[in-house]
């Protein structure tokens, strides 16, 4: 499944940076951008990935795919909450939300800007600015808002 995978780069990029504290990445859908519980921090981090509609199996390319980050820090603990904002077919009615399929080097990108800003905001580190830039992909359409969970929340990038 996609999480170990997820689990596994992060703790990767986290090795040996993050003061020898413990962190844990949690997958947690109903987080809500702009919207972090007291105490926690937020990153939200736009992404390419790929769809697939389960009704018709029809698939889509998307270099729009908001993911948010909470973080938080107490007592040598750390846990970061991940949601994977989703999208739906735009030719199936009623068609359910899906999970963007991220590609392991866009994940990879995803954790080396995660473990930077965990290091900017939970351990006031003055780290230059500048994050790494996914891999994207050819998009032939333009992006449909009305198909874009992160679009109906409003956080989803407008470039």
């Amino acid at each position: 499944m996609a999480h170990a995978e997820w689990t596994h780069i992060f703790h990767t990029e986290a090795n040996n940076l993050l003061h020898g504290d413990t962190w844990h990445l949690e997958f947690n859908s109903s987080i809500e951008p702009e919207q972090p519980e007291y105490g926690w921090k937020e990153y939200i981090r736009n992404t390419s990935a790929r769809f697939q509609c389960t009704q018709c199996r029809r698939s889509w390319p998307s270099n729009r795919v908001m993911v948010v980050f909470h973080m938080r820090l107490i007592h040598g603990k750390g846990t970061v909450k991940v949601r994977r904002f989703r999208q739906n077919c735009k030719m199936c009615t009623n068609a359910p939300m899906e999970d963007p399929s991220i590609i392991s080097e866009n994940i990879t990108t995803l954790m080396k800007n995660l473990v930077k800003k965990i290091r900017i905001k939970c351990y006031n580190e003055d780290l230059e600015k500048g994050f790494h830039h996914p891999r994207r992909f050819d998009v032939k359409s333009p992006h449909e808002p009305e198909h874009c969970e992160a679009c109906k929340k409003g956080i989803c990038t407008r470039e």
